[in-house]
């Protein structure tokens, strides 16, 4: 089924003709400027952009990162002219978070279009700042009546396909820009600390592709400096930092932030790391995760130090972003009668459930870092997912998702959408209790799209416990095709205000939507 193509809002049309031209300071950062210099000369520089994140109806977070010691300052105004700005005074970015920082801004309007510029000025000298570099991003709605529309995506920088300048960089972070979307959800793998990235790489053709270096991606990420470096490689393309700029984000992890199919406890013995202990590594990553992403229940904005947590966006819809990675048990044949951790731990998994029954929300998109029905491997016995292969009754992992679903029926909660990445291709399932071995849930769709800057891969397989059936596939024919062989796919979810009905569209880089699926609010069963 075909839906119109929506168009920018009057006042978004003014954004985008307006403010969001990208400051020269951004052109490209200096590659040999990865780690700031404590020259005292000079001002305070922002040359890795600006991010918001996890933006509410009244507040938002604010990133930059200063190529020297500075305070970060950030002013906000509800016009690009900047008359009569709020002044919010940040951090001082210094080493200990490798020259990050994060400012929150609260008592914010709700359903604005909020301007913001950082300004970066000497600790010792105030006198002394910046070029200021500016962003937008507007705040959440209290009312339904001018919808949402927001993008889905996932995995970049993979399998050693970096920053082609051939091509431009990663184009499709400016052709998701052009969509105006209200925010970006990014549904994992947003580096591969575990891939290298090699000067150039010849594909089956012939021909060369061509990556950005750094030293920090010359190696599998072991020491936090090695970390910081893979999350500072993709700023390199500007391409992403003109999307920072204009678009904010909601970002959960996954698997290859800290290495391929990790869980905790596990002692590698891939002979690449001198340091074995995953959970060593995964210490190392999540604090270089909080220091370069605008995330709310991460240090500093909460000790608790949670990737799960939920966005509320007014009355149309709330996004539940799931950690399927930190809490995990091991990986195996999943056949256990009895799993109390499952993929989420028992403490998230009831946070889940508390928070999708205290929703009134019209539509509850449940962010998953791994999808439900897709049998995702770990070497030739274990699974790394949920399903595991087997379509009889639930066992493994699976017990702790039927739980869930059968709470979500019991307690009536409607209006439930998954969306994820991960595998590498894009597809639509649909899962219905007349088809399924467990019986005991309603109704539901699960949308998967991606990557964004990373290899292709063939279609998984379908478990059948909780009656998967797939609506829609694409997907290359071998293993780790280069973007230059097969596009890029990211998703748009777009709510209307007026009737509430949620669209989704799974796109491919360049051409369009390949598929597109309207669901109607406060229906069950929707085929």
């Amino acid at each position: 089924m075909s839906h119109p193509e929506p168009s920018p809002s009057p006042r978004r049309r003014s954004v985008l003709r307006g403010s969001l031209a990208v400051p020269a300071a951004l052109a490209v950062p200096s590659l040999a400027g990865a780690a700031p210099a404590f020259a005292r000369s000079g001002r305070p520089r922002a040359e890795w952009g600006v991010q918001a994140g996890d933006v509410t109806a009244h507040a938002g977070l604010v990133w930059v990162r200063s190529d020297r010691p500075a305070r970060m300052i950030v002013e906000t105004s509800a016009t690009e002219s900047f008359r009569n700005p709020t002044r919010w005074k940040g951090p001082v970015l210094g080493p200990d978070t490798d020259f990050t920082g994060t400012t929150r801004l609260r008592g914010l309007p709700a359903g604005e279009q909020i301007h913001y510029r950082v300004i970066l000025a000497d600790p010792d000298d105030p006198r002394r700042t910046g070029e200021p570099v500016t962003g937008t991003f507007r705040t959440t709605p209290k009312g339904r009546k001018e919808g949402v529309r927001f993008l889905w995506s996932g995995d970049i920088a993979g399998q050693g396909w970096g920053i082609n300048p051939d091509r431009g960089g990663w184009r499709i972070f400016d052709e998701m820009r052009q969509r105006d979307p209200d925010f970006f959800l990014c549904s994992g793998d947003n580096i591969y600390a575990d891939g290298p990235i090699l000067p150039s790489v010849t594909l089956p053709d012939g021909r060369v592709w061509r990556n950005v270096t750094t030293e920090e991606k010359s190696k599998v990420a072991e020491s936090l400096a090695e970390f910081r470096g893979a999350f500072r490689y993709n700023l390199l393309d500007e391409n992403l930092r003109r999307f920072n700029a204009q678009v904010p984000s909601i970002v959960q992890w996954d698997d290859h932030e800290v290495r391929n199919n990790w869980y905790p406890g596990q002692i590698l013995t891939d002979p690449r790391y001198t340091e074995k202990n995953v959970d060593v590594l995964a210490g190392r990553s999540l604090r270089a995760f909080s220091e370069y992403y605008p995330i709310s229940t991460l240090p500093p904005g909460d000790e608790d130090g949670r990737v799960y947590r939920v966005l509320r966006h007014g009355p149309l819809l709330d996004v539940f972003v799931l950690d399927m990675r930190s809490y995990r048990n091991a990986n195996s044949p999943g056949r256990q009668p009895d799993d109390t951790t499952g993929i989420l731990g028992a403490r998230q998994l009831r946070w889940l459930k508390r928070e999708l029954s205290r929703s009134r929300a019209t539509w509850k998109v449940i962010a998953s870092d791994m999808p439900l029905g897709l049998v995702v491997p770990d070497g030739a016995a274990n699974f790394e997912a949920v399903a595991q292969n087997d379509p009889g009754a639930p066992l493994g992992r699976e017990l702790q998702i039927a739980e869930l679903l059968r709470h979500i029926k019991h307690r009536k909660v409607t209006g439930t959408v998954w969306l994820t990445a991960d595998v590498h291709y894009t597809s639509a399932q649909h899962y219905d209790p007349s088809r399924a071995a467990f019986k005991n849930f309603a109704p539901f769709w699960e949308f998967v799209s991606g990557p964004l800057a990373a290899g292709g891969f063939q279609a998984l397989k379908l478990d059948g416990t909780f009656g998967a059936e797939q609506r829609f596939v694409k997907a290359p024919n071998r293993a780790n095709t280069s973007p230059a062989e097969t596009p890029q796919y990211f998703g748009e979810v777009d709510i209307d205000g007026a009737s509430g009905e949620l669209t989704v569209r799974l796109r491919q880089e360049g051409g369009g939507v390949l598929f597109s699926k309207a669901l109607r609010p406060g229906q069950v069963g929707q085929q």
